[in-house]
C-alpha cells in the first residue's frame, strides 16, 4: 500500500509554526502527529506532500521518504493533521476496491484514488490537497477529526503524552530500577519512565499521581526540580535546579528549561532556562526567552481569550491561552506576553511593558514600536545559534528564511 500524507488548505492556522514546517510535523504529546500516522502503518510506501517551498527542509529531514512524489496505481491519502491515527487506522482496513473519499464537513481526513483520479493529482501536485479537487469522486461522512489551531493541540497535550508513553511503553526500552537515582522523590513509580543515559540528581520530586512522565536518553535534571505529570522530557534536555514543571508539558530534546513551566509544548533546541512563566503556550525551535520572560495565560474577567491570526480575530473559545512563539524567535529580560500572543518566525523581542498580541515575522522592538528584522542580520544570528549546538546553517536553511521573509513581508508593511 502507497501512503501520503498530506498538507491541505488549513495549514496557515497553525502559523507561525507551520511557516518552517509541514503540519504533520508538529508535536502533540511525545510524537509528532506524523510519528503517530507511521507507527499506525509500518508496513506500507510512505510518501510525505509538502507545499513547494517546505520541499527540501522536508526532504533534509526526511531523508527516508519521498517527497511530493507518488508512485504505484493506487494510492490512500491521509490529512497530516488528523487527531487520532487511529481513526486512520480503522478507515483504511475497511477500504474497498473503488475509489473513496472520507471527509468531515469540508475536510478530506482520507482519500484512496487509483486510475484517472490519481493520475489528475500526481501530474498537478498542488500546494494544498482539498475537497475541491476530488469533486465527483464518492465520498462518505466520518466523525474522524483533525486539529485545526494550535490551541487544540496544547489543550490535548497531556492526554496525547499519556497515549505516547503507553505505545512507546510496549515497543521501548526502559530503566525499571528507580532507586538507583539517590535522593529522589518518585511519586506513583509504576507511572514513571526512564531512558538510558538520564542523570537525576537528589532533592528532584517526579510525580505522576496525575500522569505518566517520560524523561528520555541523556536528560538531566538538577538538584530540586519539581516535575509533575502528564510529562515527557526530551533527549539531552537539561531542567535547570528550582524548575517547576507543571502537569501537560512537552519539552523536545536539547532543550534547556527553568522557571514555572505549564501545559505547554516546546519544540527541540530551544531555551526558557531562567526564572519566569509560561502555560498554555508553544515554542517552535531554536527559541530563547531571557530571564524573567512571562507571559498571562488567564485573563482577569475570566472570558474566554481572541487571537489575531492571518488577519483575523478568532475567539479560541478558552479561557487559557498563553504565548505561541515561531522557530529562531527571541526574548529579552523582563519581557511580559499578554494572553494570547502569537509571535512570528525570526523575531527579536524586547522592552518595558506589553508589545502587541500580533508580532509578524521578522519583526524588532516591542512596546514601543516595531520594525523590520533585518534578513542578513538574522541569518547571521541563526548561524551563531546553530553553532552554538554544532549544528550547520545550510543553504537550504538560508533559503528557507529568505522564503518566508518573503511569504510575510504584506504583514509586516500593512
Amino acid at each position: 500500500m502507497h501512503i501520503c500524507i498530506f498538507e491541505d488548505d488549513k495549514y496557515s492556522n497553525f502559523y507561525p509554526l507551520t511557516l518552517s514546517r509541514p503540519v504533520y510535523d508538529l508535536v502533540c504529546g511525545v510524537r509528532s502527529l506524523k510519528e503517530k500516522i507511521l507507527a499506525e502503518f509500518e508496513e506500507a510506501d510512505i510518501s510525505l506532500h509538502c507545499r513547494k517551498y517546505l520541499e527540501q527542509a522536508t526532504r533534509s529531514g526526511n531523508p527516508n521518504f519521498k517527497i511530493n512524489s507518488i508512485t504505484g496505481d493506487e494510492c490512500v491519502f491521509i490529512n497530516g493533521r488528523i487527531a487520532l491515527s487511529s481513526d486512520v487506522k480503522n478507515l483504511v482496513a475497511n477500504i474497498g476496491d473503488e475509489d473513496i473519499v472520507y471527509k468531515n464537513g469540508d475536510t478530506v481526513i482520507l482519500a484512496k484514488l487509483s486510475g484517472e483520479n490519481l493520475s489528475k493529482i500526481k501530474a498537478h501536485l498542488p500546494d494544498a490537497i482539498t475537497a475541491d479537487l476530488l469533486d465527483g469522486i464518492f465520498s462518505v461522512e466520518t466523525d474522524a477529526e483533525c486539529y485545526n489551531y494550535l490551541w487544540e493541540m496544547i489543550a490535548n497535550n497531556g492526554p496525547e503524552i499519556v497515549n505516547d508513553i503507553e505505545h512507546l511503553r510496549k515497543t521501548g526500552y526502559f530503566i525499571t530500577h528507580l532507586d538507583d537515582f539517590a535522593g529522589v522523590n518518585f511519586v506513583n513509580p509504576d507511572k514513571i519512565f526512564i531512558r538510558q543515559n538520564v542523570t537525576i540528581k537528589p532533592g528532584v520530586v517526579i510525580d505522576a499521581s496525575k500522569g505518566a512522565v517520560l524523561l528520555d536518553e541523556d536528560a538531566f535534571i538538577f538538584p530540586n526540580a519539581v516535575i509533575e505529570g502528564p510529562a515527557y522530557i526530551g533527549k539531552s534536555s537539561k531542567i535547570k535546579s528550582g524548575a517547576t514543571i507543571y502537569e501537560n508539558v512537552s519539552i523536545g530534546s536539547v532543550c534547556k528549561i527553568g522557571g514555572e513551566v505549564e501545559d505547554t509544548i516546546v519544540l527541540p533546541h530551544s531555551n526558557k532556562q531562567h526564572s519566569g512563566f509560561i502555560g498554555h503556550a508553544y515554542l517552535g525551535s531554536w527559541v530563547n526567552l531571557g530571564a524573567d520572560t512571562n507571559c498571562s495565560d488567564l485573563k482577569n474577567n475570566y472570558s474566554t481569550i481572541k487571537v489575531t491570526l492571518n488577519g483575523y480575530t478568532i475567539d479560541t473559545g478558552s479561557q487559557f491561552l498563553g504565548v505561541i512563539i515561531g522557530d529562531h524567535s527571541k526574548s529579552a529580560i523582563n519581557t511580559m506576553f499578554n494572553t494570547g500572543t502569537i509571535i512570528g518566525f525570526s523575531c527579536n523581542i524586547f522592552g518595558a511593558g506589553f508589545p502587541d498580541k500580533y508580532i509578524p515575522s521578522f519583526s524588532w522592538g516591542g512596546s514601543d514600536g516595531i520594525t523590520t528584522y533585518d534578513l542578513s542580520k538574522s541569518i547571521q544570528t541563526a548561524k551563531v545559534v546553530l553553532s552554538r549546538r554544532n549544528k550547520k546553517f545550510t543553504t537550504e536553511d538560508e533559503k528557507l528564511f529568505e522564503d518566508i521573509f518573503n511569504l510575510t513581508k504584506e504583514e509586516r508593511n500593512g
